[in-house]
């Protein structure tokens, strides 16, 4: 049940929302579509569903070039950020619809819709209608619903954004468990790095319309193709400034200079871009490489478990994200390091040469 795109492209007018992009999901695999709201992840799916028609290529499903057939005809299941439920159902009969309508027998109908209902916590609310329902649960009653249909595709575009924060959490951990001995491709669509870390599998970064680059998750991360695919794989963004190297030396402007270790030794002498994740930017010595950088406080944010802090290298603004409060004043000079042998360093077309 091998899910290709071969070269597609979605054109609406002038305006190229997907450009060609060749995707191959593999059956029993987790997929994550990771891109900022409007970078194509929704777009993306609806082609993969049939909800939508490639302006040119084409998609096939298990060998077979499904493109144009109709949703009617797939086994697909799909949720929304935006919940969908039928109003004159109870929730029981909304997990239930998909198994009526494929002819699933009764007592196997009740014994799935009350095994989802267990997992999403909507067991007390089986009688109830959606008009009776918060927003969480009818979001958790339309994931039940999708859930349980057993489908070859199954397609989550944010399905966890409206929960509260304890479910979100739980459900993060539940559903790679749920799919782990299903054959189901299984594609799900976020705005947050961290939860495509959560999740594992494979992720697709996407960047204004593009596949910016597919592999497994944890190795996109530490070793992002580029610049673009490790912008879009880090929130807080990515800190990024010009360095030049000379003979064993690197420097940032006035900011910081270190001496070149491990791949960076390497690197013919000249200009790069580096890029040094907010987490690797501390107000205390950390990791293997810690390099001294004094930046001027821009804003702080903090909470009760860390600190954000906005400040100024250069002209650059860059952000440290760190465990605990440290109170910096804005205005004032903070001093921090940076965990150079952890940082990325990028060519000037935004390869990535040294990480």
């Amino acid at each position: 049940m091998t899910l290709e795109l071969r070269n597609v492209t979605k054109r609406v007018g002038a305006d190229v929302h997907i450009h060609p992009t060749d995707l191959t999901l593999e059956p029993g695999s987790f997929n994550i579509l990771l891109g900022t709201t409007l970078a194509g992840k929704t777009t993306l799916m609806q082609l993969m569903a049939g909800l939508d028609r490639p302006t040119s290529g084409s998609v096939w499903f298990n060998g077979v070039d499904t493109t144009g057939m109709p949703v009617q005809k797939r086994n697909v299941a799909m949720v929304y950020q935006q919940f969908i439920n039928y109003p004159n159902l109870t929730v029981y009969e909304n997990i239930a619809s998909p198994l009526r309508v494929a002819r699933v027998g009764k007592a196997d109908i009740d014994a799935r819709v009350r095994e989802m209902a267990a997992l999403l916590k909507l067991t007390p609310m089986l009688d109830r209608r959606p008009g009776a329902l918060s927003g969480g649960q009818q979001q958790r009653t339309a994931l039940a619903r999708a859930l349980v249909k057993d489908a070859d595709l199954v397609l989550l575009d944010e399905p966890l954004a409206n929960l509260d924060f304890k479910l979100r959490e739980e459900l993060r951990d539940e559903l790679p468990r749920l799919f782990s001995n299903r054959a189901a491709i299984v594609v799900y669509a976020t705005t947050e790095p961290t939860e495509a870390l959560l999740f594992g599998g494979h992720t697709a970064t996407l960047f204004e319309g593009r596949v910016t680059e597919f592999g497994p998750t944890a190795a996109l991360y530490r070793h992002p193709r580029d610049l673009t695919t490790a912008k879009v794989f880090s929130d807080p963004p990515i800190n990024v400034a010009p360095v030049s190297k000379a003979g064993h030396t690197f420097t940032l402007g006035d900011a910081a200079t270190w001496q070149a270790t491990g791949p960076q030794a390497d690197l013919t002498d000249g200009d790069y871009v580096l890029g040094v994740r907010p987490h690797q930017v501390t107000p205390a010595e950390r990791g293997d490489h810690p390099v001294p950088i004094e930046g001027r406080v821009l804003v702080t944010e903090l909470s009760g478990s860390e600190s954000v802090i906005h400040f100024r290298v250069g002209e650059a603004t860059w952000v440290s994200e760190s465990h605990g409060i440290h109170p910096f004043e804005v205005g004032s000079r903070a001093p921090l390091f940076i965990d150079v042998s952890r940082a990325m360093l990028f060519a000037a077309d935004g390869r990535l040469v040294a990480s």
